[in-house]
């Protein structure tokens, strides 16, 4: 018999899926089975699987000593010495990253985990001393959104489990903006507009199609944008999700005749111009609008945060601030 306590980033969620993360030796269908026979019980008390537990509670759980050895994967933030990103903000739910192009989210096929930004986040939460992995049964600080290897710009980390959920649903809810800036080939006409088409993903080539009709296995997808300033043919531009579609961005503005510079995969080898051979992309501003219920976080409703550099946008179009409001700046043609 083993017994867990329930704290603060295990509680408000149901037993069946805390079980799923707290022994994840445990079989799916033998959980379920354990579940009928009243292995589990809290408080004393035999529990079903869609209980909802609480902070303090005392789990039992009647099953075998094997189901509870620990997993042996490596744990990619022992091997960050010194974590290296930059911090936009932080609080006790959760912290903004300013992730560098180059860097990887989290770890893929060949990549090596201790050098993704989220084994750099949880390696300076746990030398902190604010993550201790030993006292979580379930929990581990995630990121709520990701970005491409080769785009930079803020990314979102949960640091509590209530956090997590509340970003993953708000997120989903759309109730965050998420504003990007990029240099693209060319002057935009109109200057500011509305890119809206569908996006139809080829997963072998890892790259998306833009359709003006909607057909099968193609999502809507739809992009504000403004050009904030222009430069020996090319322009600086923000543009605005509305939806979150893989290379959205690059694919709309590409397809409306506007090729994000360096961007060989959408705009073909002409875009890599000056030596540049990665796309100019940047998630440099993130609002909170947050219009309903946020819980622990309404703290945060019409919050705004901006990275404090962009080193394409000084270099392309110097004397450009961007950490000024671009909801107030006129467009200018330099």
């Amino acid at each position: 018999m083993k017994e867990l306590t329930i704290g603060k980033n295990d509680a408000n969620q149901r037993l069946d899926r805390f079980l799923d993360k707290a022994v994840p030796l445990l079989p799916a269908s033998l959980c379920q089975k354990y579940l009928r026979l009243k292995r589990f019980k809290v408080n004393g008390k035999a529990a079903k699987g869609d209980l909802r537990l609480q902070e303090g509670d005392l789990l039992q759980l009647y099953i075998g000593d094997e189901f509870f050895q620990k997993p042996t994967e490596e744990n990619a933030y022992l091997k960050v010495s010194t974590p290296r990103f930059r911090l936009v903000y932080e609080d006790e739910n959760i912290l903004l990253a300013d992730k560098k192009p180059g860097m990887l989210c989290h770890g893929g096929q060949g990549a090596e985990l201790s050098r993704t930004l989220i084994a750099a986040i949880q390696a300076y939460l746990y030398q902190k001393g604010e993550w201790r992995p030993r006292e979580e049964n379930a929990f581990t600080p995630a990121l709520c959104n990701r970005i491409d290897r080769n785009t930079g710009g803020i990314v979102i980390a949960a640091k509590t489990a209530e956090a997590l959920r509340i970003l993953n649903q708000k997120i989903r809810d759309r109730e965050l903006d998420k504003f990007y800036l990029c240099v693209v080939q060319g002057i935009p006409k109109p200057a500011e507009g509305r890119l809206e088409g569908f996006l139809f993903k080829d997963a072998v080539k890892n790259r998306v199609y833009v359709r003006k009709k909607p057909e099968p296995g193609a999502l809507s997808a739809a992009t504000e944008y403004r050009t904030l300033a222009s430069r020996n043919g090319l322009s600086l531009v923000e543009c605005r999700l509305l939806t979150g579609r893989t290379h959205q961005i690059r694919a709309q503005m590409a397809a409306a005749g506007w090729p994000l510079l360096g961007d060989g995969k959408y705009g073909g080898r002409e875009v890599q111009a000056g030596g540049e051979t990665k796309q100019n992309l940047y998630s440099y501003r993130l609002r909170f609008t947050l219009p309903t219920d946020a819980g622990c976080l309404n703290y945060l409703r019409g919050r705004e945060f901006t990275v404090e550099q962009v080193e394409f946008a000084e270099k392309y179009f110097p004397g450009i601030d961007i950490s000024q409001n671009y909801d107030k700046m006129q467009n200018t043609v330099i």
